[in-house]
């Protein structure tokens, strides 16, 4: 992963960063997101990483008010906390995306996964978590292929300011359940572990 930092001075604010952000070209498959006032460049997701993704998006598909859709691409602004992520799915409203642009604020999101690979994993971890609680999204998934002892699943929920409460933790192999309106149990035994 690289990283362009930028002036913290007063006049280099939350515009200036997107601005950069938007000028900021990483190669075909990367992401480029703000992670705490600093802009990124992370390698695209490697296979094991895509197919959870997949066995996730085919999970919630089923169980999406009509209304909602699931995005693997767009950007979830955190302005207090100098943040712009693309997490690896965002359940939001359809009409979240109705205005210009690459993002939407993170308010609008009712969900979001993050899967961890190994340079961004402490990211997804600590700065994105406290930035999405911040932002007030219900509830954040982050699928922890790289966690210390083994992979895990993590669902958080109930943010207050940047802070979430663990809703359910389990190891891969077991089940989570994400509560309404989802209602819905994930099988997690086919999800590819760190090799």
């Amino acid at each position: 992963m690289s990283a362009l930092t930028v002036d913290h001075e007063p006049e280099n604010g939350w515009e200036t960063l997107l601005r950069l952000w938007e000028e900021t070209e990483g190669p075909e498959g990367s992401k480029v997101e703000i992670i705490e006032g600093i802009v990124t460049v992370s390698p695209a997701p490697a296979n094991r990483h895509n197919k959870i993704a997949w066995k996730l998006q085919r999970a919630l598909t089923g169980v999406l008010p009509e209304e909602w859709g699931m995005y693997q691409t767009v950007g979830v602004s955190v302005p207090s906390r100098r943040g712009l992520y693309i997490p690896d799915l965002v359940v939001a409203p359809e009409a979240a995306l109705d205005e210009p642009g690459n993002f939407i604020p993170g308010a609008a999101a009712e969900l979001i996964v993050e899967i961890t690979s190994p340079t961004n994993a402490c990211q997804d971890r600590i700065s994105k978590a406290a930035g999405y609680a911040r932002a007030g999204v219900p509830l954040y998934l982050l699928v922890d292929v790289w966690a210390p002892e083994a992979p895990t699943v993590t669902l958080f929920g109930e943010p207050r300011s940047d802070v979430y409460q663990v809703l359910q933790a389990v190891k891969f192999g077991e089940e989570i359940r994400l509560p309404e309106p989802f209602d819905l149990v994930i099988e997690t035994a086919e999800f590819p572990g760190k090799e």
